[in-house]
């Protein structure tokens, strides 16, 4: 524990103001603690710095220790890292991002978690999927991160599913557009780990249908394909996605093709899956976010059941 207080001191050396926020934000409270009653609603405006987008964010109080212990090109533009955080404090809901502080980077990451809080509770492991940009944090993953680089992560945020064992059934449908399947994927995994959990030992959360629409440039830029096929395969009663791409020069694959819709997501999609029962997740650019936002109030969907994040 010594040594790893000792790490977290050092790496966040720096970083006093973005630590020290307020105590009114230090804790989840019980109304962003519960997703099916919280919309997530950020300003459009345009800012690069992670910590001032997110300045009236919630944050959990645990800086935890995470050492770098995989790594892979998702696409020719996102790298993947696999994050081991040991400390048992430290945990997470299905969607949220972590603060992500660096040695000697003065800039703090915010990324989203894109695994299932399973495999954090399993295996004390997070995943992440960052796109290249030259902010200084996606930078230092893409280039000087190497395996058993040691960094420090917080959780934050109110996007998020964490449904409890007596809560009435919710279909959900998740829409993504770039790298905002993150938090999406953390949301498909998580509600399959549920399924396994309820099929298994005949208890727990009852998930509904799950419906993923993801949209990128291109077939190499749809991130996590094969994970989110396999989900299909494996629940096929279950999960079902429409995987869309709008700059598609090259020959969609035999395997893919049977799931992939060249052109935008359309309005007329989503409208398909209005229920009462049913919880809308949307996470991309913020003029897809508003977009898409802005229809399904139009269609008379309650704002709770309507949750979206925006990513620069």
């Amino acid at each position: 524990m010594a040594c790893a207080a000792f790490l977290i001191s050092g790496l966040l050396r720096g970083y006093v103001g973005a630590v020290c926020t307020r105590a009114a934000a230090s804790k989840l409270t019980s109304s962003t603690s519960r997703p099916l009653t919280f919309t997530s609603i950020m300003k459009s405006k345009r800012k690069t710095d992670h910590l001032e987008r997110t300045a009236s964010v919630v944050r959990r109080e645990v800086v935890a220790a995470a050492k770098v212990c995989g790594a892979a090109s998702e696409s020719p533009s996102v790298k993947s890292l696999r994050l081991l955080v040991a400390d048992k404090d430290f945990s997470f809901k299905a969607g949220q991002w972590i603060d992500f502080f660096i040695p000697g980077v003065a800039v703090v990451g915010g990324f989203s978690i894109c695994s299932s809080p399973r495999l954090l509770e399993q295996e004390r492991m997070i995943e992440l999927a960052v796109k290249y940009t030259n902010h200084p944090p996606a930078l230092w993953i893409h280039n000087k991160c190497t395996l058993d680089s040691e960094v420090a992560v917080r959780v934050g945020g109110e996007f998020f599913f964490d449904p409890q064992p007596t809560d009435a059934p919710r279909n959900l449908v998740l829409i993504a557009g770039g790298v905002g399947i993150n938090p999406l994927l953390s949301i498909l995994r998580y509600s399959a780990d549920l399924h396994r959990e309820r099929a298994n030992k005949g208890s727990g959360y009852e998930i509904g249908t799950i419906k993923l629409f993801y949209s990128a440039k291109n077939t190499s830029e749809l991130l996590f394909k094969k994970n989110i096929l396999d989900l299909v395969n494996e629940f096929p009663e279950k999960i079902a996605c429409s995987l869309h791409v709008t700059k598609q020069t090259t020959q969609i694959s035999a395997e893919l093709k049977p799931y992939i819709t060249e052109g935008r997501i359309t309005e007329e999609e989503i409208k398909d899956h209005i229920s009462k029962e049913t919880l809308f997740y949307i996470c991309g650019p913020p003029p897809m976010t508003d977009f898409f936002s802005k229809q399904l109030e139009n269609n008379h969907v309650p704002k709770e059941h309507i949750c979206f994040e925006k990513w620069w």
